[in-house]
């Protein structure tokens, strides 16, 4: 199954405990309704963090530069990741 559109994402999703989860895609919504329903990555499995808001996703044109923002963002300290989601007009507490 080829993507099509050659549309690749790295997005951000809030938990209800507050954390942070970084995360790949081809197709964004459909992916976030996959962690919705509870079958996502195990990180977003855990029901304590359900619900789940996906706050921020950006549009890469390779499949290289979408891993390469989700890496960046998920090894970084929450200040930063929270830094870093303000500099693209999200504002997290």
């Amino acid at each position: 199954m080829s993507n099509t559109t050659n549309q690749y994402y790295f997005y951000v999703l809030l938990c209800a405990d507050n954390s942070l989860y970084g995360g790949y895609s081809t197709d964004v919504y459909k992916r976030f309704a996959v962690h919705q329903a509870g079958k996502g990555a195990k990180y977003t499995r855990v029901k304590s963090r359900h619900p789940l808001k996906l706050i921020y996703f950006e549009t890469f044109d390779s499949k290289s530069a979408a891993l390469k923002a989700e890496y960046a963002f998920k090894h970084q300290p929450r200040e930063d990741k929270v830094a870093y989601l303000l500099s693209h007009g999200v504002h997290v507490k």
